[in-house]
C-alpha cells in the first residue's frame, strides 16, 4: 500500500479527525471513501450531461421530422 502525505490547515485536519471519530473510521479510510464517493459523483454527473445532450439531439430530430410531416400532411389530399 502506498502512502500519501498531505499538508492541510489545522481546521481541515480537525474536521477530518472529528468526522472519522464520529463515523468510527480511520482518517485514511475516511479519505479513501470520500475520494471514491467524489469520483462516483463525477462519473454520475458526466453520464447525466451525456444523457441530456443525447436527449436534446433526439428532441431536435423529432422537431425536424414533425416539421417535415406537417408540411406534407395535405399534399395531394382533397377535403371533401
Amino acid at each position: 500500500m502506498k502512502t500519501i502525505t498531505l499538508k492541510t490547515e489545522d481546521s481541515f485536519f480537525e474536521k477530518v479527525t472529528s468526522l472519522a471519530k464520529e463515523l468510527h473510521l480511520t482518517k485514511s479510510e475516511l479519505i479513501r471513501q470520500s475520494i471514491a464517493e467524489f469520483e462516483a459523483n463525477i462519473r454520475k454527473n458526466k453520464l447525466k450531461e451525456k444523457m441530456m445532450s443525447a436527449s436534446l439531439k433526439v428532441r431536435e430530430a423529432n422537431r425536424e421530422i414533425t416539421k417535415d410531416f406537417d408540411e406534407t400532411v395535405e399534399d395531394g389530399l382533397n377535403n371533401a
